[in-house]
C-alpha cells in the first residue's frame, strides 16, 4: 500500500510500514462492509423546501398528482404556535424541483401541527392533529383550508405528545393510528388504533381504542422520538419515522422502518401487530424525518423533514411496496 504526501514541490509516494497497511486495510474493509449493510437508499436527495425554523415539514398528506404526471402535491403541515404563522402549505414535488406555496386558514387556529393525512373516500378532506392530542377536520379548496370541526384525541395518556396520525380504509371501514412519539430509552413510543367515523356534522369519532409499545431500532439517542410519524401501505404495512434532535441547531438523526401490520376487519375491529424488532428501511444522519407518506399505487414514499433553523427538506424513497 502506497500513501502519497507532499514535500513542498510535489507529491512523492511514501510507504507505509506493513503493521500499519495491515491496520488500513482492516479498518477500511469494516467500513465498507458498513455502509453496504446499511439501508440507507438514493431514491430522491433532499430538496429543500424551506429556509428557516418556520417552514420545517413535520407532517405531508398526499393531494394528487401533477397534471403532466411528473410529480405529485402534498400538503404539509408546520409546527407553528405564533398567531399569523403558516400552518399549513402545498408542495409540488418533482425530481430536482420543489415549490412551496402557504394556504390560507379559515377557522380556529392551531398550535403545534404535527400531522395531516387525507381522509379516504372524501377528496379534499382531511385530519390534521396537534402535539397536544386535537384534531381538526379540514375541506381544502384551491389555496384555503377551512376548519370543519375539532375535537380531542380519546384515551390521552399523561405526558403524551403526538407528531403522528395516519387513516386506514378496509373492508368498507375506517381505522385512524396515531403515537405518543416517546423519549429515548426510559420512555418508548406508545402506538394508538382505533375505528373512526364521523357524526352528520363532521366531528371525527374514534371506538374502541387499543395501545401497543414501540422501540425504534435507529436512532438510539438518549432523547430519540420513537415514532416522529406513521403512514400505512394500501397491503397494511405500518411505515414509521423515528428522529433524534440535540436542538435548533442539531445534530439531527432519523430512520425510517416497517413496524409490522394494521387490519381492519368486516365489522370494524382494529388489529395492530408490530415487528420484534422493526425491520429499518433507511437512515439518515443530519436529518430529522418528521413525515413519511406513502404515495397511492406506488411503491414510493414521500419524506419529509423539520430540521429546525434549517428549515426543511423533502425527498422520495422506495419504502412502501408490498
Amino acid at each position: 500500500m502506497t500513501s502519497r504526501l507532499s514535500d513542498g514541490e510535489g507529491e512523492r509516494p511514501v510507504k507505509l510500514p506493513m503493521l500499519q497497511r495491515t491496520a488500513w486495510f482492516t479498518a477500511a474493509t469494516a467500513l465498507l462492509t458498513m455502509l453496504a449493510a446499511a439501508p440507507a437508499g438514493a431514491d430522491g436527495d433532499w430538496q429543500k423546501v424551506g429556509g428557516d425554523a418556520r417552514s420545517g415539514v413535520s407532517g405531508l398528506a398526499y393531494e394528487g398528482r401533477t397534471e403532466d404526471g411528473t410529480g405529485v402535491h402534498v400538503l404539509a403541515v408546520h409546527d407553528n404556535k405564533r398567531s399569523g404563522q403558516p400552518r399549513l402549505s402545498r408542495i409540488t414535488h418533482r425530481e430536482g424541483s420543489d415549490g412551496l406555496s402557504p394556504l390560507t386558514w379559515d377557522g380556529a387556529e392551531p398550535v403545534d401541527l404535527e400531522a395531516i393525512e387525507a381522509i379516504p373516500g372524501m377528496p379534499g378532506e382531511y385530519l390534521a392533529l396537534v402535539g397536544r392530542g386535537i384534531v381538526y377536520r379540514l375541506k381544502v379548496t384551491g389555496s384555503t383550508a377551512t376548519v370543519v370541526e375539532y375535537a380531542p384525541l380519546p384515551a390521552i395518556g399523561e405526558g403524551d405528545d403526538f407528531e403522528s396520525l395516519a387513516l386506514v380504509a378496509q373492508n368498507g371501514k375506517l381505522a385512524a393510528l396515531w403515537a405518543d412519539r416517546g423519549a429515548g430509552a426510559d420512555r418508548p413510543a406508545t402506538l394508538y388504533a382505533a375505528p373512526l367515523t364521523f357524526a352528520s356534522w363532521g366531528q371525527p369519532l374514534f371506538g374502541a381504542v387499543t395501545r401497543r409499545a414501540f422501540r425504534a431500532v435507529y436512532p438510539t439517542d438518549g432523547g430519540t422520538r420513537h415514532i416522529s410519524d406513521i403512514s400505512v401501505t394500501g397491503s397494511g404495512r405500518i411505515i414509521v419515522s423515528s428522529a433524534a434532535d440535540a436542538g435548533d441547531d442539531g445534530p439531527f438523526d432519523s430512520a425510517v422502518s416497517d413496524a409490522g401490520r394494521v387490519t381492519v376487519s368486516e365489522a370494524g375491529r382494529v388489529r395492530v401487530t408490530l415487528a420484534a424488532p422493526a425491520t429499518v428501511l433507511g437512515t439518515f444522519p443530519q436529518y430529522k424525518a418528521e413525515a413519511v407518506e406513502c404515495l397511492p399505487g406506488s411503491a414510493e414514499a414521500l419524506l419529509g423533514t423539520d430540521d429546525e433553523n434549517f428549515g426543511g427538506y423533502v425527498r422520495s424513497m422506495s419504502f412502501c411496496g408490498s
